[in-house]
């Protein structure tokens, strides 16, 4: 998907501002039994298609309005990801901007969850 200059250039003000991390990062604090809260930021329809093993769905156009009722504690670790990881970084400033403090963008979205064999499932309401 060719992505407009406008929203690029948020996207790399907002990359200022966010702390980042990898498939490989979630994987090792998953494997050391962190506790953190796992969220797909994405459309309703993408994840239905599939999302990753123990996600929470509050989709980019919703969760500022439901975060604070979802997650109370504005220091709860937060891992966040959408398609490719340009969502999850706006979604990540905005919480940030709200009093979150402890909150991640994970870089390559769903693509790059499925690129390393990250387990996925379908949503189970279909």
């Amino acid at each position: 998907m060719q992505h407009n200059p406008g929203f690029l250039q948020l996207v790399e003000q907002a990359k200022k501002r966010v702390k980042e991390c990898t498939v490989a990062d979630v994987q090792a604090r998953l494997a050391k039994g962190e506790q953190f809260h796992f969220i797909d930021v994405r459309e309703d329809h993408e994840f239905w298609i599939d999302h990753a093993v123990g996600a929470r769905h509050l989709g980019k156009g919703i969760i500022e309005r439901d975060i604070e009722t979802v997650i109370p504690d504005k220091t709860a670790a937060m891992v966040l990801y959408c398609g490719g990881g340009y969502r999850s970084i706006l979604v990540a400033d905005a919480l940030q901007q709200m009093g979150y403090t402890n909150v991640v963008s994970m870089e390559g979205g769903i693509k790059a969850l499925r690129d390393a064999g990250f387990p996925l499932e379908k949503d189970k309401s279909i």
